[in-house]
C-alpha cells in the first residue's frame, strides 16, 4: 500500500508541474503587454533598416554625383581613377553603415554593446598585428590609386620588374612583361615606380660613319632619311643633333626624335633600318659590299 500510495503521490505532483508549465506558457501566449512590446521593437528594427537602406541610396548617390565621368573631364582627373575611387567609397560606406544597424539592433534586445565593442577591439588588434603587411598593402593600393600613380595599361618598373600593368587591386597589382611573364607585386612591395606612359619619350640613335668619310655627306645623307621618314608614332621630325663623339676609326651621330609614350623602342629601330639602307645605297664603304649586292642579284 505504502509503494502504491508514493506512486499516487509522484503522479500528482508531476500532473501539477505540467499544469503549471502549461498555465506559465498561456499565461504568456496571452501577455498583451508583452505582444505589444515586441511589435515596438520589431517595428523599430524595421524603422532602423529601412533608415540605413535610405541613408546607403543618399551616400551612393552623393559619391556618383562627385565620381561621374562628365565632373571627372570637368576636374581633369582620369575616369578609371575616379571610378575606382567611387567603387571603393561606396564598399567603405556600406561597411560602416552596416556595423551601425548591427549595433543599434543589438540594442534594441537590451544587449550590453560595451563588452562587446572592447572584445571587437581587442580582436580587431590581434588581427592588426597577425596582418601588418596586409593593412600596408590595402594602404598603399588606396594611394596608388587616389594619387593615380599609374593606370591599367601603362607601361612601369618597379624595382627589378618591367611590364604592362594589367590589373591594379587594393592588395597587389599584375604586370606583364614584353616575354609573357606575368608578374603580381604585392602593393606595399612597390616603392619606386617609373612609369614610361604618362609623358612623351623620346628616341635617341647613335649612328657611326667611318672617321675617313665626308662629314659633309654624311650628315646630307641622314638629313634626307629624316625629311621623308614617317611613322605614326613619331611627333614632329627627326633632328640630327650633330656629332656625339669621335674616335680613331669612328664618328658617332646622335640623332632624336619625339614620338608617343613607349614608343621610341619602335622607332629607334626603324631609323636605324632606314639609315642603313641609305648608306647601302649610296655604297658607303662601311655599309656596302658590292661583292655582297652582286650575290644578292646574282
Amino acid at each position: 500500500m505504502t509503494a502504491a500510495n508514493d506512486w499516487e503521490q509522484t503522479l500528482a505532483d508531476n500532473t501539477g508541474l505540467w499544469q503549471q508549465f502549461v498555465e506559465g506558457i498561456w499565461a504568456t501566449v496571452t501577455d498583451t503587454s508583452m505582444w505589444m512590446a515586441a511589435l515596438e521593437v520589431l517595428l523599430r528594427i524595421v524603422m532602423i533598416l529601412v533608415i540605413s537602406r535610405i541613408a546607403r541610396i543618399m551616400v551612393n548617390r552623393i559619391i556618383d554625383q562627385f565620381t561621374h565621368a562628365r565632373s571627372a573631364k570637368r576636374l581633369k582627373i582620369r575616369t578609371r581613377r575616379v571610378q575606382t575611387v567611387g567603387k571603393l567609397l561606396k564598399n567603405t560606406a556600406g561597411y560602416a553603415i552596416n556595423f551601425i544597424v548591427i549595433l543599434l539592433i543589438l540594442s534594441e534586445f537590451h544587449i550590453s554593446l560595451g563588452p562587446l565593442l572592447a572584445g571587437a577591439g581587442v580582436v580587431g588588434l590581434a588581427i592588426g598585428f597577425g596582418a601588418q603587411s596586409l593593412v600596408k598593402d590595402i594602404i598603399s593600393g588606396f594611394f596608388i590609386i587616389l594619387e593615380d600613380h599609374f593606370s591599367v595599361g601603362d607601361v612601369i618598373e618597379t624595382g627589378k620588374f618591367k611590364g604592362t600593368v594589367e590589373m591594379i587591386g587594393l592588395r597587389s597589382t599584375r604586370i606583364r612583361n614584353w616575354t609573357g611573364e606575368v608578374h603580381i607585386i604585392p602593393n606595399g612591395s612597390i616603392v619606386d615606380v617609373t612609369n614610361y606612359s604618362v609623358h612623351e619619350s623620346l628616341a635617341v640613335v647613335d649612328f657611326s660613319v667611318a672617321a675617313t668619310d665626308s662629314l659633309d655627306e654624311a650628315t646630307d645623307t641622314i638629313r634626307s632619311v629624316l625629311n621623308r621618314f614617317e611613322d605614326p608614332n613619331v611627333i614632329g621630325k627627326p633632328e640630327l643633333l650633330g656629332v656625339q663623339s669621335m674616335g680613331a676609326s669612328d664618328v658617332v651621330l646622335r640623332i632624336t626624335a619625339v614620338c608617343k609614350p613607349n614608343t621610341q623602342g619602335s622607332v629607334s629601330r626603324r631609323l636605324n633600318a632606314e639609315l642603313k639602307k641609305a648608306f647601302e645605297a649610296a655604297e658607303n664603304p662601311r655599309y656596302f659590299s658590292r661583292e655582297a649586292s652582286e650575290r644578292v642579284v646574282g
